[in-house]
């Protein structure tokens, strides 16, 4: 899985360990509002579990008008460097393997795969393939304005996930094969496994995935379209 990177191979990486960061931050937040005061580098929660992070990114701006998507580094209004410093790493990366929408300041939603048309849905997007270069993995987006959607990555200790258990991961996978649009079955789930700290392995044909976590054992099986055919859990008894 050492190849150059396509915006979608970034975003196959990232599909699964995103979605679980994304319930893992409902599970924190529960019911809530939120507020940023980006001159001030202030990102909190109020609501049922009052939180305020302690670091925050603009990844930048998804506007339904233009319908085209604006990162940090390129926005206007010149937001304080350390804010728009991830998005303008994500600039460099893109330059380097010749991702257009990495690289370019203001990216069109039609240019985007599946041509998203919501704002939600391009702030989604773009924030898993900054999820895959950038290590980061609890993203917010919120309304700003005339349906315009900011989107950042944010940190906090309690957004870290718990330790992997069988079925949290069995509920986690069986949800993103079911929902998550990805192109390629199986770079998912090995990108899953091995970001999640788990074994990963594949048989001779790549026909079967094995990943292994403290006392569990989950299998996939492909069918000749590189498609999950099926997916099992056993507890193995041993932990470590």
């Amino acid at each position: 899985m050492s190849e150059t990177p396509t915006l979608t191979n970034l975003l196959d990486d990232a599909a699964l360990l995103s979605l679980e960061h994304q319930l893992h931050l409902e599970e924190v937040l529960g019911s809530h509002t939120w507020q940023v005061d980006m001159r001030e580098g202030r990102f909190e929660f109020t609501g049922d579990r009052p939180l305020v992070c302690t670091r925050f990114h603009l990844l930048g701006t998804a506007a339904p008008g233009p319908r085209s998507w604006l990162w940090g580094w390129a926005n206007p209004s010149g937001f304080p460097e350390p804010l728009v410093a991830l998005s303008a790493s994500l600039r460099e990366f893109g330059e380097r393997y010749g991702i257009a929408a990495l690289a370019s300041a203001e990216v069109p939603f039609d240019a985007l795969p599946g041509s998203p048309t919501e704002p939600a849905e391009v702030a989604y997007l773009l924030a898993d393939a900054a999820k895959a270069v950038s290590g980061r993995w609890t993203f917010y987006s919120g309304q700003v304005g005339g349906g315009t959607r900011a989107a950042f990555l944010i940190e906090h200790p309690d957004f870290e996930l718990p330790p992997p258990d069988p079925a949290r991961v069995l509920r986690l996978l069986g949800q993103g094969l079911a929902s998550l649009p990805l192109s390629d079955h199986r770079r998912a789930l090995y990108g899953y496994a091995v970001r999640r700290g788990l074994g990963a392995m594949f048989s001779p044909d790549h026909a079967r995935l094995t990943i292994t976590g403290p006392a569990f054992e989950v299998v996939a099986e492909f069918d000749p379209q590189g498609r999950v055919a099926s997916i099992n859990g056993t507890a193995t008894g041993r932990s470590g």
